[in-house]
């Protein structure tokens, strides 16, 4: 059985993982919506004596398929940044959602960007730890929504040894039916290192990215839990509402035991 866990509270990591009954937390390490680069974490020491798994999640604004150079610039550095700060703890992997471009732009040229993204960083040296690409819920311009343009993305960096991260809500919301998601997803990655087990407050095809607990969303539970059975990952995170988390991480543990 994979690891289950949570994403937690930064202030209170250790805390939140045993008041929720986490074996394996998620971590942001900076504001998720800023580009300043990452302060030293308050509680790595703690983090590290623990012993517990970490997975950092890198700020929800790094965008490296961008054809702006204002945002895909300092993407690749925040990236970067998060990449160092993320090894200093002893993370598992830095997971980046896949980005976009605008309507006006060939995705074509998303994909040369986000190739570029990963040449670079291989050119000098590596980013320290395995990058874990995430689908991503909404777009019509966006690298990883649908399987057909995260198949697109695929073929263009796989060679890099990126690993996957499977969002069941992102999935869902995106038009993508989580019976066949984890078979269809493996045939494009070749694997799923992580399973973001979340249901969604959102209809299917909505692309609207909004997490709900497992007892509370539009995706039957027991679905999500199949996800999890079948992707035979190193690890579950639910990003779900804290107040939830205990009873979804219970949940898991009862179908996947």
């Amino acid at each position: 059985m994979p690891l289950l866990g949570a994403h937690v509270d930064p202030t209170n990591p250790l805390g939140h993982a045993e008041e929720v009954g986490a074996e394996v937390v998620q971590i942001f390490v900076s504001d998720p919506q800023g580009w300043r680069k990452p302060p030293p974490y308050p509680h790595a020491e703690a983090l590290q004596a623990s012993g517990i798994p970490v997975y950092v999640h890198a700020p929800y604004l790094v965008n490296l398929a961008s054809t702006n150079n204002k945002i895909r610039i300092p993407s690749r550095k925040i990236l970067a940044q998060h990449a160092e700060a993320a090894s200093a703890l002893g993370a598992r992997g830095l997971i980046v959602h896949g980005g976009h471009v605008t309507a006006k732009d060939d995705p074509a040229a998303g994909v040369e960007n986000w190739r570029k993204a990963m040449e670079r960083a291989q050119a000098e040296g590596g980013l320290g730890l395995p990058i874990l690409l995430e689908n991503t819920a909404g777009g019509e311009n966006a690298m990883a929504r649908r399987f057909d343009q995260l198949a697109r993305l695929w073929d263009a960096i796989g060679e890099f040894d990126l690993g996957f991260v499977l969002d069941t809500c992102h999935a869902h919301s995106a038009g993508e039916d989580l019976a066949d998601a984890v078979a269809r997803v493996k045939a494009i990655t070749g694997r799923i290192d992580l399973v973001h087990a979340n249901n969604s407050r959102d209809a299917f095809d909505s692309g609207a990215d909004r997490h709900a607990n497992f007892d509370a969303g539009t995706i039957d539970a027991d679905l999500i839990a199949d996800v999890c059975r079948e992707a035979r990952c190193d690890a579950v995170i639910v990003e779900t509402p804290a107040e939830g988390q205990a009873a979804d991480l219970s949940f898991l543990r009862k179908h996947l035991g």
